[in-house]
């Protein structure tokens, strides 16, 4: 393995084990020292990849916000297949990748008022429910989807996809839902 390939290795490990602390433990009550130690490697060697553990904080929103833009809608795609499909991939993905479940819990947590100004303004700005608003919309003039309020009915579809992603974080033995039964909220 080059030394390139190693670095980035390392650096990945650094970023998966801060973030199952942070998920864990709470952003505050992990110190750059239990991420060390974690990985394992010194302190001083984990500084030569990140400065502190808000770059590390930041590092990791910034992949969470990155990993959102995969639920754009596809022009010609009903909204409720492209909803189901885009479901059924991301807990396809969330299984193979389980370090996904952690970061949807890592992007609500940092929501938070009290965390990181600069992150929780990222994380702010994750805004898949106008997004779904959209689609919503479209689905409720084909009559695919009940009437009712766009936002109240995405802010809902979203929040049962961030609990079953924080259920599926702390119990391993939760087996992930039809996609189609989120989707059913809608219709």
């Amino acid at each position: 393995m080059k030394r390139k390939e190693q670095k980035e290795e390392r650096r990945r490990a650094i970023l998966m084990t801060a973030l199952q602390l942070f998920v864990e433990r709470g952003y505050y009550d992990t110190k750059i020292t239990d991420i060390a130690a974690a990985v394992p490697m010194s302190t001083g060697l984990l500084f030569h990849y990140f400065e502190s553990k808000e770059d590390l904080l930041m590092e990791l929103v910034k992949m969470g916000a990155e990993g959102t833009k995969s639920a754009d809608p596809i022009p010609g795609v009903p909204p409720e297949i492209f909803l189901s499909k885009f479901l059924g991939q991301l807990f396809s993905y969330a299984t193979e990748q389980p370090w996904v479940f952690n970061m949807f819990v890592l992007m609500g947590q940092v929501r938070r008022p009290g965390m990181p100004e600069e992150a929780r303004k990222i994380a702010e700005g994750v805004n898949a429910i106008d997004m779904t608003v959209a689609l919503i919309k479209e689905g409720q003039s084909k009559g695919v989807f009940r009437e009712g309020d766009p936002v109240i009915m995405s802010t809902m579809f979203w929040a049962a996809i961030q609990g079953i992603m924080e259920e599926m974080a702390v119990n391993k033995e939760f087996k992930m839902p039809d996609p189609e039964c989120i989707v059913a909220i809608l219709k």
